[in-house]
């Protein structure tokens, strides 16, 4: 019996995640996100609007369809668009990290945001895409 109580209190909060936990619906939503201000090479981003915009191809990832959008000054990134992101908060928070790492490396080599590991394939995937395609 003195057992019970603590198994009880333990079960109990053990199960509060879960009753709370909202999976994500697999959907995607059209979304823009550009690279926050107080990114390090942030100045760089277009301001007239003379860049050439060339879209990535649409990756198909377990959470969603992931589709970015580079624009180009010559041959530097000036800025990076989300035009198709999973619709889930991981992913949301990675966004504005993976797009400040695209402008500091100037290419597809970024690392993976922690808690956005299949989001970021499907960046890299999306962004060297564009890179190949602005090439040809």
């Amino acid at each position: 019996m003195k057992r019970a109580i603590p198994v009880l209190v333990l079960s109990v909060a053990g199960l509060v995640p879960v009753w709370r936990y909202e999976p994500s619906g697999g959907t995607s939503s059209s979304t823009e996100a550009a690279a926050p201000a107080a990114a390090p090479d942030s100045s760089s981003a277009s301001s007239g609007g003379s860049g050439k915009a060339v879209a990535g191809s649409t990756v198909h990832t377990d959470k969603g369809d992931v589709q970015v959008e580079v624009t180009f000054e010559g041959d530097r990134i000036a800025s990076v668009r989300m035009l198709l992101q999973p619709d889930h908060p991981q992913t949301a928070a990675a966004v504005p990290t993976l797009i400040a790492e695209t402008l500091q490396a100037q290419s597809a080599d970024v690392d993976t945001v922690s808690g956005a590991t299949i989001t970021s394939d499907g960046y890299r995937e999306s962004l060297q895409a564009a890179l190949d395609a602005k090439g040809a």
